[in-house]
């Protein structure tokens, strides 16, 4: 049997009036149209993905991540005409724009097409496969990603008949929920259509439609800033995302306030400043620097506590700067080291530009909400009491202790 041609469309616009440029905000530490973009690239039924935006940053997000996930072939961005990238566009008519521009540029007919939608983040591999083995293999028309649903929905009915009804059950019996008819809940995640029917129909739904169950726990659709807030505080529940390892990095950079310390600061009678930094921290550090890996302290703090700790440690540190995400953007291209193979470890807002830069973005877990938010790995251990010991034990596992070596530091530092 010939392998069927299976597109994946992901619509990702620029604006959206809820939250806006919603499509690239992060939930775990990745954009939006990055986790569907993933989700897509991991099925063993697409055979390319499209996405289609009227904004150059979408399309440059999604194009950088098929190149860093080995997938640069299979990813395509299609520039969303002004006449159908406004709030009142369809997603069936960007569709059906991607899908004609896509088989026009590659001279092939696609079988069976998809809708992915960004604003469902927790999408998984699981579900692109269903939707889309139920049309390439099963026979389906179309098919719909459904989850279990049980709750009594009511329709407020004062504005007609002065009264309000029930919609899934008569208000006067209240029925136990094993007696009830099992109502399904469309997630919004993941739609197939067989290509040609598409066409003809111009709506994802025609003739037989399958369902395509998946676990309720991570339906969620993101409509305003406190869906997001729910997606971004349930991430580290529901992502499979592991922990990064050695193969994953080629440098770690660290925030030293607050990261490396506990984020206070002693002051004496004569107004001189300590911090207390843990020896775990410095063990961890010794063998990362043994295992080769490039490391760099990066704080905006100019007291000069940074720097006699990074001499300490014996690691390069810039120190005092205001805008520390250009300091790492410069220190990558010196190194030639690729910002997307950078472990930046951090604990506050002023930290989240280079969260956007670092292709690991690791808060620790004291760092302020929105830094957990943006991070794509969160330690189990609080700034200054062994994070970067245990973030050590992430990428080197159980050759850490090969590289461990009498420490050269003590506590508090001065």
């Amino acid at each position: 049997m010939t392998q069927p041609t299976v597109l994946a469309v992901i619509p990702a616009r620029g604006g959206s009036k809820g939250v806006p440029a919603k499509n690239l905000a992060q939930v775990g530490g990745v954009p939006l149209v990055v986790r569907a973009l993933s989700a897509c690239l991991a099925s063993s039924e697409v055979t390319d993905v499209v996405v289609t935006t009227d904004a150059p940053a979408v399309a440059e997000a999604a194009l950088a991540a098929g190149e860093a996930l080995g997938e640069a072939a299979r990813v395509h961005c299609v520039q969303r005409p002004e006449a159908i990238a406004g709030d009142t566009a369809t997603s069936e008519a960007a569709v059906l724009h991607a899908l004609d521009t896509y088989e026009a540029e590659h001279g092939k007919a696609v079988d069976v097409v998809l809708l992915v939608q960004c604003t469902s983040p927790f999408i998984a591999r699981e579900d692109i496969d269903g939707v889309a083995a139920a049309v390439a293999r099963e026979g389906a028309d179309t098919a719909v990603t459904v989850a279990p649903f049980h709750g009594f929905l009511w329709r407020d009915g004062s504005a007609v008949e002065d009264h309000n009804y029930g919609v899934n059950h008569d208000k006067a019996v209240r029925p136990r929920r094993q007696d009830r008819p099992e109502d399904l809940l469309e997630t919004g995640a993941a739609y197939a259509m067989d290509a040609a029917g598409f066409r003809t129909h111009r709506h994802r739904f025609f003739g037989h439609t399958a369902l395509v169950r998946t676990d309720p726990a991570r339906v969620l659709e993101i409509d305003d800033p406190h869906d997001l807030a729910r997606a971004r505080a349930l991430a580290p529940l529901l992502d499979p995302a592991p922990l990064p390892t050695r193969e994953d990095i080629d440098a770690v950079v660290l925030d030293f306030d607050g990261t490396q310390t506990d984020d206070r600061v002693l002051i004496d009678s004569d107004g001189r400043e300590t911090v207390s930094v843990h020896r775990g921290d410095g063990l961890g550090i010794a063998a990362l620097r043994k295992a080769g890996l490039p490391l760099l302290i990066l704080s905006t703090e100019q007291n000069p506590v940074v720097a006699a700790r990074a001499h300490k440690l014996r690691v390069p540190v810039l120190h005092g700067i205001d805008r520390k995400d250009l300091a790492l953007k410069q220190w990558c291209d010196e190194q030639s080291i690729a910002p997307e193979r950078v472990m930046y470890v951090g604990n506050d807002v002023n930290d989240l530009p280079c969260f956007a830069l670092a292709g690991w973005p690791v808060a620790v877990a004291s760092a302020h909400d929105s830094v957990r938010a943006a991070a794509r790995a969160v330690t189990k251990t609080p700034g200054g009491l062994g994070a970067i010991r245990e973030i050590a034990a992430w990428l080197l596992g159980p050759t850490l202790t090969d590289h461990l070596s009498t420490p050269t530091d003590s506590t508090p530092t001065k």
